[in-house]
Formats: C-alpha cells, sequence, structure tokens
C-alpha cells in the first residue's frame, strides 16, 4: 500500500467511495463519475496511485487487504462525523470492497460489488481460476515485472492473481450488500460467480447495462441504475 491515500472527490451529497478495477486506475471513468456526481460526492480512490504520478514505478504483489485498508484510511478522511458511505466496485474493485464490508462494516451505509472475479467460489473455482489467468496473461507466459509501464501490467503482475483466488470470509449484516451483473455477461463465468457469491453472501443481485466493463460502455445508464440501486437500499433500511 502506498503512503498516500490518493484519491479524486467531485460532486456534491452523501458520499459515494468508487473503487476501479483492474489496478485501481480510474481510466474511463470521466463519464460515469460526472454522472453519479450529479448525486454524489464521489471519492474515487487510486489504491496505487497510477493516475497520481506512481505509473511506472515498482509494485509489490498486492492483496484484496491491502486495498480495503487504504479504502477504510480514505473514508476517515472524507466522511463527516457519525455519516455512512456508500461503496461501489468493479471487477477487481469489487473484491477490495467485499473485503472492505467484511473488515470494516461499521460505517458503510451500503456496498455494491460488480462482477467481482473470486471464480473460485464455484464448484469447479480452481479450473475456471486457471483458464481466467492463462486468457489475461497467455498460456504460460510469467507474471510481468511489477514495474509495468501500463496499468493492465501492473494487474496481470501484481493483482489478477491473488484477487481471483479471494473467498469472502465474512457473511455481511443484513441487507448491506448487492451483487451486481451484466445484463451481456448471462451465462459467463463472472455471471454464474455473481449469482454463487449472492447466494453464498446471502445478498440481493442486480442486472447492470453491458458486460464486463459496462462502466465504461454504458456510463449514464450505469450509473443511473447504481443511484436507483442505491436509493433502493436507503429506502428499504429507513
Amino acid at each position: 500500500m502506498t503512503d498516500t491515500l490518493r484519491h479524486d472527490v467531485t460532486g456534491h451529497g452523501p458520499v459515494l467511495l468508487l473503487q476501479p478495477g483492474g489496478s485501481g486506475h480510474p481510466m474511463g471513468l470521466g463519464p460515469l463519475t460526472e454522472r453519479l456526481a450529479e448525486h454524489f460526492t464521489v471519492v474515487t480512490y487510486d489504491p496505487l496511485g497510477l493516475a497520481h504520478g506512481r505509473l511506472g514505478q515498482p509494485v509489490p504483489e498486492q492483496r484484496p487487504a491491502d486495498w480495503s485498508e487504504g479504502a477504510r484510511r480514505v473514508l476517515e478522511a472524507v466522511l463527516p462525523a457519525g455519516e455512512s458511505a456508500y461503496v461501489f466496485g468493479t471487477s477487481s474493485g469489487a473484491v477490495a470492497v467485499l473485503d472492505l464490508l467484511a473488515r470494516y462494516p461499521g460505517r458503510l451505509a451500503h456496498v455494491v460489488a460488480h462482477e467481482p472475479p473470486c471464480v473460485t467460489v464455484l464448484p469447479d473455482g480452481e479450473a475456471r481460476r486457471a483458464e481466467l489467468i492463462e486468457q489475461l496473461d497467455g498460456p504460460g507466459r510469467p507474471p510481468a515485472e511489477g514495474g509495468s509501464a501500463t496499468p493492465f501490467g501492473v494487474f496481470l503482475a501484481r493483482v489478477l492473481r491473488p484477487f481471483s483466488a479471494y473467498v469472502p470470509a465474512v457473511t455481511p449484516p443484513p441487507g448491506r450488500l448487492t451483487l451486481a451483473y451484466g445484463t451481456d455477461s448471462r451465462g459467463q463465468l463472472l455471471h454464474r460467480t455473481a449469482e454463487a457469491l449472492a447466494e453464498r453472501l446471502d445478498s440481493a443481485r442486480v442486472a447492470f447495462p453491458g458486460g464486463h466493463l459496462g462502466t465504461v460502455d454504458h456510463p449514464v445508464e450505469f450509473a443511473d441504475v447504481l443511484t436507483e440501486t442505491l436509493r433502493s437500499s436507503a429506502r428499504t433500511s429507513a
């Protein structure tokens, strides 16, 4: 984890912590963030600082706990006293927010985890994880060096393997978690994973626009579904 908590804040309203996927670099999320900022104070966490001048520097292997601890510290810095935050994460960021909810539920109003690649929860999970790693990283190719000059290189080298092995160890408090999957992901590996996690953690599940990259491909529609999901959770818990 980096010494400085790198994050950006935009908008007004209840705090919504946004945890990007991949290596945590928020590239491509501008339109999503802009739409969400109409309703929330959006806090975009960059756990490795790749969008804040650290791209190309060495990165040690990451753990979901590294990112969730950093997210907790960011929330402590930005949350007004007595308030709780909404949290959204996609892909590897969804793994991080699952860990955040397991470790630090106290100030979290609701968490939405979009297509976390926790594939080992499936009955054939170890085989599916091996296939996922091979699909993304190439057959027989050793992991890239931690000082990769691209966010995707950092993801392959330092994030993909440990995050895809993550299994939530704690059932969250009732009504605090929604598992999300893309409408275009039905029948695919991460749709199966989201369904299995929702059953395992006794959580709600919601379909979002697009596929695994719905945050980038359909940012406005995605933001609107996320907004309604969070508002619905607030009405339910009221």
